[in-house]
């Protein structure tokens, strides 16, 4: 089993940034890859970025390219999502999950463990 426990969401004005957590506990947490995905009011949840259990790989969603950062610390067995230059559309419940697959981590089906999510709010 893993726990995911996220934090790091808030409200800020669009342009800002936000650094999201995802503090794992459990099974070896190096041994996985980890993704966020997102789901605003009225939408369905999409992907946000995913870095691969051997961190050598990411992967981005077009809208968040360039903007968005995933990065893992092993040592601290925590992820995070560092989102800059913000819009409204940001805006939605961003929940982190975990995955002993290495490819597909765009696909939610793909997660084996999810967290129960943290709010950002970004208005314009």
């Amino acid at each position: 089993q893993v726990q995911l426990v996220e934090s790091g969401g808030g409200l800020v004005q669009a342009g800002e940034s936000l650094r999201l957590s995802c503090a794992a506990s459990g099974r070896t947490f190096n041994r996985y890859s980890m993704a966020w995905f997102r789901q605003a009011p009225g939408k369905e949840r999409e992907f946000v970025a995913a870095i691969s259990w051997s961190s050598a790989n990411t992967y981005y969603a077009d809208s968040v390219k360039g903007r968005f950062t995933i990065s893992s610390d092993n040592a601290k067995n925590t992820v995070y999502l560092q989102m800059n230059i913000l819009k409204p559309e940001d805006t939605a419940v961003y929940s982190c999950a975990a995955s002993q697959q290495s490819i597909g981590l765009r696909y939610a089906n793909r997660m084996d463990y999810w967290g129960k999510g943290t709010l950002v709010t970004v208005s314009s």
